[in-house]
């Protein structure tokens, strides 16, 4: 590393015009930038400079090495000014995964002004209901949902999903009223075989009294949206996050169950790997995230 700085004030003096010229721009002294020239021509062996009263000419091996030396300056110019776009700019592939409920709908509508905005931003989205590896698929910024334990990661809560619990009402003509949590005892659940939180029920009342129920599911899924399909089928009763649902609840394609009830809602976290900083594109996409995720 000491002899690639040697280079670039090797290059800088060329430029310049002279060492006092070349120390100026590099914060060091005349005596110093002199210092690593002569350190330089000595690793290499080679005088690099002619040195008179006046001023400094390259000798032909100088001229040579100084043409690598610009080359190598060059590209690590470049590299920083990347770097500075990275931090500055939304540029290059964003890469986000969520569970596959989140699929469309507010992912778009926070994230299309973003893209349209940056045209050297890209964006690679992965759904999944099971968490997949940040590193290892090299994601951006995942969101996720519920208490995330302490790890290595960075979860940022940005709000809170209500969860309902949802039928059809083919499946409710069948099994008849349903007024109380007693009377959940015997239905048909199906539910996410992925989440133990969705083994068990937990119900509070508006006079906060609490009602927790264990659930055998007869249908269990991978995914929220076959959970749903079935659900909408008339195969039973399932939790959906009620942001999920609003249009099929509002076109009676499904019906809430025991409304003076409550489940507990499920936190929203955006998880990134920890790191000093985060590149533009990250915090950009954080922060529309943010604003629109939960608020369809």
């Amino acid at each position: 590393m000491e002899q690639l700085k040697r280079m670039a004030i090797f290059a800088t003096v060329v430029e310049r015009g002279s060492m006092v010229a070349a120390a100026e721009v590099l914060g060091m002294t005349p005596s110093a930038v002199s210092q690593q020239i002569r350190k330089l021509e000595d690793s290499t062996q080679v005088g690099l400079l002619h040195r008179t009263t006046r001023k400094l000419t390259l000798t032909e091996a100088g001229a040579s090495f100084y043409r690598s030396c610009a080359e190598v300056l060059a590209l690590a110019q470049q590299a920083e000014q990347r770097l500075a776009e990275l931090r500055d700019a939304p540029v290059g592939e964003l890469r986000i995964a969520a569970p596959v409920g989140f699929a469309g709908g507010p992912i778009g509508t926070a994230l299309a002004p973003l893209l349209q905005a940056h045209s050297r931003l890209s964006l690679q989205l992965f759904f999944d209901d099971e968490p997949i590896d940040l590193v290892e698929q090299r994601i951006d910024l995942a969101i996720r949902v519920g208490n995330q334990p302490d790890s290595s990661l960075v979860a940022r809560h940005i709000g809170d999903s209500r969860m309902l619990l949802c039928a059809a009402s083919s499946y409710l003509a069948r099994r008849g009223p349903i007024d109380r949590p007693a009377d959940l005892a015997g239905l048909d659940w199906l539910a996410l075989n992925t989440d133990a939180r969705f083994s068990t029920l937990e119900l509070q009342g508006a006079d906060g009294a609490r009602q927790t129920l264990r659930i055998d599911s007869r249908i269990g899924c991978n995914n929220l949206l076959a959970v749903r399909q079935f659900t909408l089928a008339g195969m039973g009763v399932s939790q959906q996050p009620a942001h999920e649902v609003r249009e099929e609840l509002a076109a009676g394609r499904l019906r809430e169950l025991l409304p003076g009830w409550r489940l507990p809602a499920l936190g929203i976290y955006l998880v990134t790997v920890r790191r000093e900083a985060q590149p533009a594109k990250v915090r950009y996409a954080i922060e529309a995230l943010r604003q629109h995720l939960l608020s369809d």
